[in-house]
């Protein structure tokens, strides 16, 4: 399973740990995905997602079906029909 957001295309980079004394090593950041099964009462289907808190929260504030034709006009595929 990879750790890549379906709507926002969020994926892990990487960096370095500082540590008190500046030695480096290297480390991950990973995005916060969270599995969601949301309902789109539009077209009355449900669709499980791989989404990240800040996609989730734009959902919250938009609703899942305008979002998504605002992805859709951006051009970004989400693999959701609509």
């Amino acid at each position: 399973m990879s750790r890549v957001c379906q709507l926002t295309g969020k994926r892990p980079i990487t960096g370095n740990n500082v540590s008190h004394s500046n030695r480096k090593t290297k480390r991950v950041f990973a995005p916060n995905l969270h599995k969601k099964r949301i309902f789109i009462p539009e077209t009355g289907k449900w669709v499980t997602l791989k989404i990240c808190s800040t996609a989730l929260r734009t959902i919250n504030k938009l609703g899942i079906f305008a979002y998504l034709k605002k992805l859709g006009r951006k051009g970004v595929v989400t693999g959701v029909k609509l």
